[in-house]
């Protein structure tokens, strides 16, 4: 599979071009500075990686990367700088999505977050008691993200929340899958590794078992 990866040099982008190679599939890994994710250069990928820059706000320009891709993951997070970061980022996945569309390829991947997931009925996390005041903006972003995919018809997406906490640790492969409901251990707490959420995303990717909705991954 050739794999079109948009913001492959963050956190979970890089983990995610690591186990694509690792399983033989062809990754073109776009960021602003066109850089290979580091964590590819402590491996041995089975496959081939190329590291371009561009701007994901310029449709053109994604459509034009996209073409001859089998599928397109996107990476991207909102803006980290202070500013208010919903609608940039909306703008920005709409230009994803409007040149992923004229490139004619099919499947689209997102790594969303965990803000819009049932905590208790009726509730979303990010509307809990306790939910971090400083996450919120960033939160809030992904969950008009999960609106504007739902409202997509012509592409077969996938829009993938972790765990309430996702940081870089250990690939077991061990993990459970769920839809709109916060998953959490028998202790009440929702982790993932960032290393595990690649194998979920990448196990989504290949399986295509669920078609325009959301899934969720945690331990």
């Amino acid at each position: 599979m050739r794999i079109l990866l948009l913001g492959a040099t963050g956190m979970v982008g890089s983990r995610i071009a690591v186990e694509a190679l690792r399983r033989g599939h062809d990754v073109t890994a776009v960021s602003r500075s066109g850089r290979s994710p580091d964590s590819v250069h402590d491996t041995e990928p089975e496959a081939v990686l190329a590291s371009v820059a561009a701007d994901v706000t310029d449709r053109e320009a994604v459509a034009q990367l996209a073409e001859g891709h089998d599928a397109v993951v996107s990476a991207l997070a909102p803006p980290r700088d202070g500013s208010e970061p919903t609608q940039p980022f909306l703008a920005a996945y709409r230009s994803v999505i409007e040149g992923v569309r004229e490139a004619g390829v099919g499947r689209l991947v997102v790594v969303g977050g965990a803000g819009s997931l049932e905590a208790a009925p009726g509730r979303e996390l990010v509307d809990t008691p306790g939910f971090p005041t400083a996450y919120k903006p960033e939160a809030r972003a992904h969950r008009d993200l999960l609106v504007l995919c739902r409202s997509v018809v012509d592409l077969d997406w996938t829009y993938i929340s972790p765990a309430a906490e996702i940081a870089p640790g250990e690939r077991t492969g061990r993990f459970r899958v769920g839809g709109d409901r916060l998953l959490t251990d028998t202790e009440g707490n929702s982790r993932i590794s960032a290393e595990d959420y690649a194998v979920a995303l990448v196990d989504e990717l290949e399986q295509d078992a669920h078609p325009r909705t959301r899934i969720c991954v945690a331990y």
